[in-house]
């Protein structure tokens, strides 16, 4: 019987945000704003909150924002040394580390209502499933430029993994959000993603991709990959394992309808540098939570 879901989980690697990321956001204002309403909005539904960072995300979120997380852990401080273009490494830390049935939430996530119940009570669940054509070198999804440039280079690749391209897999996995009661298989997933990204024979071979492209192949078409494979594989502890989609597609999740209806706002890519979007985000946590705002204001003030 599922466990009811109290935990909502945030992770904040700070390395990359410092030295490319939050040139995704208008103004790094709006980065600590958007943590404001996801954190509160988060806990009213998932009390028990959990931040996975290091001691600049520390200081940043928790003694300058104020936010006040249940459970606060530095143990991304492991991460001081990594290549930062591979910034999916603070989530795949994140997703390892639980121990009990989690939703993990990007910062640029808001629930205005708590997930329906066929999420929370699931193995695995995700915002929407992304489908591309296999090759397409248009495609964010290019799984097999990063398999032939392991291959070439003697480098190492999950059996998932290698199971999902010898089938032209052509489906990810958007984790806006991501979590269920299937908490081994998570850690599990989790491991092989980490694996692959820090395994010493693959270093040569990652060294050719675009990593800040090729980040979404490790979290989000191998996460696809692992559910497919077990699923077929009648001997694996994880053979019934399934997985259920806020949204059908990612016109869904973007369909205002839609995403009204279910409660749910992310702001991908383009959005967080949408000067009325960011207005917009301003006011709300302006009226929703004055005392936050004003706590953000004089903290951006002594550090801008």
């Amino acid at each position: 019987m599922p466990q009811s879901m109290t935990k909502a989980v945030w992770a904040f690697w700070s390395k990359p945000f410092q030295t490319h990321r939050q040139s995704t956001w208008l103004s790094p204002k709006d980065h600590l704003l958007s943590w404001i309403l996801s954190f509160e909005r988060a806990r009213r539904h998932y009390p028990e909150t959990i931040l996975i960072t290091d001691d600049d995300g520390i200081r940043l979120l928790v003694d300058g924002l104020g936010l006040e997380f249940h459970h606060v852990s530095n143990e991304l401080n492991v991460l001081r040394s990594q290549d930062p273009d591979w910034w999916v490494s603070g989530k795949l830390y994140a997703y390892r580390s639980q121990t009990q049935p989690f939703v993990h939430l990007d910062s640029d996530v808001f629930l205005w209502k708590a997930l329906p119940e066929k999420m929370t009570t699931a193995p695995i669940f995700a915002q929407n499933p992304e489908y591309f054509t296999f090759g397409d070198p248009n495609s964010w999804y290019r799984p097999e430029i990063c398999t032939a440039r392991i291959n070439a280079n003697q480098g190492w690749l999950p059996e998932e993994w290698q199971f999902y391209v010898a089938n032209r897999g052509e489906r990810g996995i958007s984790c806006g959000i991501l979590g269920g009661n299937a908490v081994d298989f998570i850690n599990y997933y989790a491991d092989k993603a980490i694996q692959l990204i820090e395994s010493p024979e693959n270093q040569l071979a990652l060294s050719f991709l675009d990593q800040r492209v090729d980040s979404v192949l490790v979290e989000q078409y191998f996460l696809s990959a692992c559910i497919m494979y077990h699923q077929n594989k009648t001997d694996s502890p994880y053979h019934n394992i399934e997985i259920q989609y806020l949204f059908n597609s990612p016109q869904d999740a973007f369909s205002t309808a839609k995403a009204t209806d279910a409660g749910y706002t992310h702001l991908i890519a383009g959005a967080k540098r949408n000067r009325d979007l960011m207005e917009k985000l301003e006011r709300r946590v302006a009226m929703d939570y004055p005392d936050r705002y004003q706590q953000c204001l004089k903290y951006w003030s002594q550090i801008s």
